[in-house]
């Protein structure tokens, strides 16, 4: 049920109790002027006809049955005359006022007083008077309907009027549950109009603040999803471009120590076989090929220290235990035997760029650098006692570490870098096993 039809049928009730008691007020007066009317006029058609047992002596029965006759009909009264053996000698003559009608049987039963029969007694009979309340009932009955219409009328008109009244008055509700329910089908840009009343504006400005409300954090979640698949989609890429650039930089190592080593190796061979032949024949000769030997020596040193750099070939050649060997002996015993690529490749990598900034820009005399490996991550940490990080390490430019962090975010682990008291930095970086798809 609608909160108008219940507000309605309240109201409704009240007025049908407030035209209740209206009505029982009514019949009550109405009752009351029937009894006063009937007493009354009983009273005195009772001291009149009480006259004729006086003279009831002294006339017949014929004799007062003419009287009476010439008497007529006494108002609100029946007169009957009896005579010794109880016969009705005579019966007043029904009322010619308002003729032919009566007030409904339950009506007068209500309103019509108890009516007490008054007897004289004559010489030759008894005389009956009986109250009559059948007019006043029907003036009573008369004045009841036209009452009872407008009543009706009355309470039936208000009613309507309160039903109209309470549709334009809710109507501001209505319109609020329409937005709520356009709301709950996810049409975030219903607004409500300026409502009437001053009840009815502030439920529209909350609504409309609600419904903005709802829209901008709706938006801002979906900026946020957005952002966060697109940050997924560069974190997949980033690693698949350093995937990509470790297997090229792989190549090109192998290439360089295949293909340039063995010429280099080829140059160092003729120049010791001319430097054979020319011993003790051409000083100059043997001179120029020494020096041709300490060339090729060069390029080897140099193209052996860019091929570590490119390509560890520890790394590719007896995994990452014995890479490490070289940085530093005390972790081999703490990694596993078998690393996937990427794994081995970001912990090395992450530890090699911590050791050169240490080295190359914090000046460091001491560094202390720990790998441990749990059942489900390894954890890196390198401290040292150098200058600690720069003011602007976050700035553009200082590659190195956020290259360690995108190695350790693309891994789905975390790097942290932060500066230590009084002095040194500490790179702490923690690694999963679970994207290992050799481990186990």
């Amino acid at each position: 049920m609608s909160l108008r039809l219940q507000i309605n049928l309240i109201i409704g009730v009240m007025l049908a109790c407030f035209a209740s008691l209206l009505i029982g007020l009514q019949l009550e007066d109405t009752r009351r002027s029937v009894g006063d009317e009937m007493e009354g006029a009983n009273m005195v058609a009772t001291q009149l006809l009480s006259r004729l047992e006086v003279v009831s002596n002294q006339t017949s029965l014929n004799d007062m049955r003419e009287f009476l006759n010439q008497l007529g009909r006494v108002r609100a009264n029946e007169i009957e005359l009896l005579d010794r053996n109880g016969n009705v000698v005579y019966h007043s003559p029904p009322p010619v006022y308002k003729a032919g009608r009566d007030a409904p049987d339950w009506y007068s039963r209500i309103v019509s007083p108890s009516v007490k029969t008054r007897e004289i007694q004559l010489a030759h009979g008894r005389l009956l008077v009986r109250a009559d309340p059948s007019r006043a009932v029907l003036d009573g009955w008369d004045d009841f309907v036209p009452m009872l219409i407008t009543l009706f009328t009355g309470v039936s008109v208000v009613i309507l009027l309160i039903y109209w009244l309470l549709g334009r008055a809710l109507q501001p509700i209505q319109q609020v549950v329409h937005g709520l329910q356009e709301v709950g089908r996810g049409d975030y840009d219903i607004r409500l109009p300026d409502m009437r009343g001053q009840e009815a504006q502030m439920m529209g400005h909350a609504f409309n603040s609600m419904a903005s409300s709802l829209q901008e954090g709706i938006a801002a979640r979906e900026r946020a999803r957005e952002a966060t698949q697109a940050l997924a989609q560069s974190r997949e890429l980033t690693h698949v471009i350093q995937a990509r650039i470790e297997e090229v930089r792989g190549q090109i190592a192998r290439e360089l120590h295949d293909e340039l080593g063995q010429q280099v190796t080829a140059i160092k061979s003729v120049g010791m076989a001319i430097a054979h032949r020319a011993k003790g024949v051409d000083k100059q000769i043997e001179d120029s090929a020494r020096m041709v030997m300490d060339c090729a020596d060069a390029i080897y040193e140099e193209v052996h220290q860019l091929v570590t750099k490119l390509r560890p070939l520890a790394l590719d050649r007896f995994g990452l235990q014995d890479a490490l060997q070289d940085l530093l002996e005390e972790a081999r015993s703490r990694h596993p035997d078998k690393l996937a690529d990427n794994l081995a490749t970001a912990v090395y990598r992450i530890m090699q760029e911590s050791l050169t900034n240490a080295l190359r820009h914090a000046q460091a005399t001491h560094i202390d650098m720990h790998v441990r490996q749990s059942d489900n991550t390894i954890q890196l940490e390198i401290k040292d006692n150098g200058n600690g990080p720069s003011a602007d390490w976050q700035s553009s430019g200082h590659f190195g570490v956020v290259g360690m962090g995108e190695r350790a975010h693309g891994l789905g682990g975390h790097l942290v870098f932060e500066a230590l008291q009084p002095q040194g930095a500490r790179v702490w970086a923690e690694l999963p096993l679970s994207h290992n798809p050799n481990h186990g």
